[in-house]
């Protein structure tokens, strides 16, 4: 298995504004997040994984007037009764649930700018330009359109003159290239590293990191007439979350972070975030990683065009490790692609009830038939059994390379192969076939097969258990493996190549079906 850099895996979701409830396009981002945390944390790894919601701004105050309510009142509900319920739903294990209203928060974002204020780095000027207030960002005239519309939310941008506290982000261009250049994989994929590098070539403006038109946001801490623009105080979230100033030998343990995010948002994180941490004297992210957008109906998921499905509508139908199976794997991470409930059906049927729950199921009660619900000891290995053994060795590298390299999808297909495998196998075989012969010989070659396909599983519930928790912990139990070799949240992916772990004389029970055919009603195939 290929050795991780680092002893230490610091994963982040960008947070999330908490101007509506979450949709399948956010959760799509933290259900990433959370199988690359669980992967690290298999591997043994010291997991620091992140999350949370983005409360200031412009967009919060006027939504949350529009409903009625205080700024702080507004989100405060919409965290309780949505965001947090939604990452329950789909199992997310964050180990922070940060929020930028959070009094540590607030308390370690003034100090940073403080610091860099006393340094140098921020002056007064004023600023003139046009701002989308759904982006919460300035726009050059190349973001809008004939009309003076935003391109991302089609939106008249609205025109501000203020005076404002400025970052010298003009200064930071050549050390930003050289960074591009010194670690190749910063950005990724290829084509928004390239995006980047030529935005950044084109020349860099001073950056406005204040506002003084409204006052729901962090104070500027040298002049509470402003407020701090909202990018600037979301974007401390990751080093006020690991303790920046709170706890300097914590955040030295977990950084520097890997984030993930969908590409509107990649300028602010690779340009202007490593430009602030370069001035604050801080090492600058481990990686910023942009997956593509998910799309309906041609547009990108967004409550803006009514196109946004929440997470609970698919959950409801086929379980929230379907939920994540699918996402995860039928999506090749970094590039967009189109949701549809006829494709979910068909790949929930195909390859979780009729493969992976059909080949589950078949061993159980072949075991249980033929041997009592008792693992028997198996024989000598022939060279198909060998060949299982073989491909389970490769097929947990691969996915564990795939991971690596941040190519979730490839992960999953992997060890989905894998189990394809086990199933043409059993079918090769044919146990039911050799059962028919009452020898010694056959008992054993009996024996000898069935093993083979519950230490696949045993397997196959490690390489799983990352993206489908519930289900691997269920396969799990089911082989007797949580009394033999202890929890599976335990194992590490490296014993899943490891053939031969699961011991005989384990009491192998057949449980609930895995994944039980689910039948696509009218509305949801249309």
């Amino acid at each position: 298995m290929p050795e991780t850099s680092a002893t230490s895996f610091f994963i982040t979701t960008p947070i999330y504004y908490v101007t509506a409830a979450p949709h399948i396009g956010s959760s799509y981002t933290t259900t990433a997040a959370d199988v690359l945390a669980r992967w690290h944390r298999h591997r043994g790894e010291n997991v620091y994984f992140l999350t949370g919601t983005d409360e200031h701004g412009q967009k919060v105050m006027r939504t949350a007037e529009k409903n009625g309510k205080s700024p702080q009142e507004f989100v405060d509900g919409l965290v309780e009764s949505e965001w947090k319920p939604a990452w329950r739903l789909l199992d997310i294990e964050y180990d922070r649930f940060i929020r930028t209203t959070d009094e540590d928060h607030v308390r370690q974002v003034q100090e940073f700018w403080q610091r860099l204020y006393d340094a140098g780095h921020v002056y007064e000027g004023e600023y003139s330009g046009n701002y989308c207030v759904d982006c919460e960002e300035f726009k050059s005239d190349d973001d809008l359109d004939a009309e003076g519309n935003c391109l991302v939310h089609e939106r008249p941008a609205e025109h501000f003159t203020e005076k404002n506290y400025f970052f010298r982000l003009s200064e930071f261009g050549d050390r930003l290239l050289a960074l591009y250049d010194e670690v190749p994989d910063f950005i990724a994929p290829t084509a928004s590293r390239n995006e980047i590098i030529n935005y950044v070539k084109s020349g860099l403006n001073d950056l406005s990191i204040s506002r003084s038109s409204f006052d729901w946001g962090i104070k500027v801490p040298w002049d509470e007439t402003q407020v701090l623009y909202v990018w600037i105080d979301a974007l401390l979230n990751y080093s006020s979350a690991a303790q920046i100033y709170d706890d300097p030998g914590e955040f030295a343990e977990v950084w520097p972070p890997t984030h993930l995010m969908s590409r509107d948002i990649l300028r602010f994180h690779s340009v202007i975030w490593p430009a602030m941490l370069m001035a604050a004297g801080i090492e600058p992210p481990r990686r910023v990683y942009v997956h593509g957008y998910l799309l309906v109906g041609g547009k990108k998921m967004a409550k803006s065009n009514a196109t946004a499905i929440h997470p609970r509508e698919i959950v409801d139908h086929f379980g929230a490790d379907a939920y994540r199976y699918y996402f995860m794997k039928a999506i090749p991470f970094g590039s967009d692609a189109s949701f549809s409930w006829e494709h979910l059906h068909a790949v929930y049927t195909d390859e979780l009830a009729n493969n992976l729950g059909n080949l589950a199921s078949r061993v159980a009660a072949m075991i249980g038939k033929y041997f009592d619900g008792v693992l028997p000891a198996p024989g000598p290995l022939t060279d198909a059994d060998g060949g299982i053994a073989d491909l389970l060795t490769s097929t947990a590298r691969a996915a564990d390379v795939a991971i690596n390299g941040l190519q979730i999808h490839e992960a999953v297909t992997a060890t989905h192969d894998f189990v394809t495998a086990v199933n043409g196998y059993i079918t090769e075989q044919a146990p039911w076939k050799v059962a028919k012969e009452d020898t010694p010989i056959a008992k054993e070659r009996l024996a000898t097969i069935l093993y083979t396909c519950a230490e696949a599983l045993r397997a196959i519930a490690v390489l799983h258990s990352p993206v489908m928790p519930t289900a691997a912990r269920r396969l799990w139990d089911s082989l007797g493996a949580a009394e033999k070799l202890g929890p599976l949240e335990e194992q590490l992916i490296s014993s899943a190549a490891e053939w031969g772990r699961l011991p005989a004389g384990a009491t192998i029970t057949k449980g609930e079906v895995l994944f039980p055919r689910v039948e696509m009603d009218a509305e949801e195939g249309a």
